[in-house]
């Protein structure tokens, strides 16, 4: 019986459409601040989370408030609220932008165990507060990782990602 050929798909054009051009990057290839003038004030939402793993022996020194350099919690709480506020001035091309709300929240999950740490960020204005919610969400993880590191090296940062954003000309975004 003789074999019948393999179906083969006809080559793919080479797109000359270039694709979504970084919004950072002037035409000679130099960073940039984007003009955000034009853009309307709206309401803007962006949520982001990340996880500090550790042994369940630190994780019970933290829930159980006996760390040696103090609340753990509350302080990384504090440094990710700070650290959303003052982004840019961490990150060279973000707008400074007057927040209107930021929460960070930390909940110790013996599961993993670690502590899962979520930031959300608000603004009305004319750009997203994506940047700040990691921002916000990493140096609270960070702040952790400083307050227990003396206790346990092996302590790792893991999945900051951004969850949800809100507002603008590019809608809902959710992971």
């Amino acid at each position: 019986m003789a074999r019948k050929p393999a179906k083969t798909k006809p080559a793919k054009a080479k797109s000359t459409k270039p694709g979504p051009a970084l919004t950072h990057i002037g035409a000679s290839g130099e960073a940039r601040m984007v003009d955000v003038s034009a853009k309307p004030a709206t309401e803007r939402l962006a949520v982001a989370e990340g996880r500090v793993l550790m042994t369940k022996a630190t994780l019970d020194l933290i829930v159980s408030g006996n760390a040696k350099k103090g609340d753990v919690l509350g302080t990384a709480r504090i440094a990710g609220i700070m650290a959303a506020k003052r982004t840019s001035e961490l990150i060279p091309l973000c707008h400074p932008l007057a927040l209107s709300k930021v929460t960070v929240d930390i909940e110790p999950d013996a599961k993993l165990p670690g502590c899962l740490v979520r930031a959300s960020v608000k603004v009305t204005g004319p750009t997203g507060v994506e940047m700040e919610a990691l921002t916000a969400v990493s140096v609270a993880c960070l702040t952790i990782y400083d307050m227990i590191k003396a206790v346990e090296r092996g302590v790792r940062i893991e999945g900051i990602h951004l969850v949800e954003k809100l507002g603008g000309k590019s809608g809902h975004y959710r992971a």
